[in-house]
């Protein structure tokens, strides 16, 4: 099992950058594919990225794909979520999400992802 916990979210105008953390607890954070996701007001939770085991391999929505860039460091036991060229459509709670069953395949459905985060807000203004 491995608790996570997000922060670096805020409040931030179009355009402008932010950087997720999400920290795990547990000794085999290197053992978990992890994912992120966010969840806008009146709207079903969404896929955003993920990543492999190693790092090696990244997986993004078509959304965020060229803006946003995900990564992890297994000796902090953290994943991060890098957001570049912030719109207001991006403005959601963002939550990181481990999947401890898939070997290979970076999925995306919420289903899929065993442990969840408490959230972070991300807002940002037109």
């Amino acid at each position: 099992q491995v608790q996570l916990v997000e922060s670096g979210g805020g409040l931030v105008q179009t355009d402008g950058s932010l950087r997720l953390s999400c920290a795990a607890s547990g000794r085999t954070f290197s053992g978990y594919m992890m994912g992120w996701f966010r969840q806008a007001p009146g709207k079903e939770r969404e896929f955003v990225a993920a990543i492999s085991k190693s790092g090696g391999r990244q997986y993004y929505a078509d959304s965020v794909k060229g803006r946003f860039t995900i990564s992890r460091d297994n000796a902090k036991n953290t994943v991060y979520l890098q957001m570049n060229s912030l719109k207001p459509e991006d403005t959601a709670v963002y939550y990181c999400a481990a999947d401890p069953n898939s070997d290979y395949v970076l999925r995306s459905r919420t289903s899929e992802y065993a442990y969840w985060g408490q959230g972070t807000q991300v807002t940002v203004s037109s």
